[in-house]
């Protein structure tokens, strides 16, 4: 847990993508990640995090269904979906929190 503290305490967006391998939705989720990180590079972060090895995290953050995605700056949460979410939803999301640009 320190680990995750530390990563999402940072200036620049924290995109979490909680998923499992066997989840179907989260498997459609993949590629519009890497379309997302190919268009914002350094401004954004992106991790995957697979709930069936990270049960204690994501019982604790209430992750409920996947794939949940949430993104946090500066140590707090600022965003959360569950459900696919599109390319265009989170550069929206991303370039509103101010710290990049589309």
């Amino acid at each position: 847990m320190a680990n995750f503290k530390d990563l999402i305490n940072s200036e620049v967006p924290v995109l979490i993508d909680f998923y499992a391998d066997w989840c179907g939705p989260c498997k459609m989720q993949g590629p519009i990640l890497e379309q997302v990180k190919s268009k914002l590079g350094d401004k954004t972060t992106i991790v995957k995090i697979d709930v069936d090895r990270n049960q204690q995290l994501a019982g604790a953050l209430n992750v409920r269904s996947i794939p949940t995605l949430m993104i946090f700056q500066n140590g707090e949460k600022k965003w959360q979906k569950v459900g696919v979410a599109s390319a265009h939803e989170l550069e929206t999301t991303l370039t509103e929190l101010g710290k990049a640009t589309v």
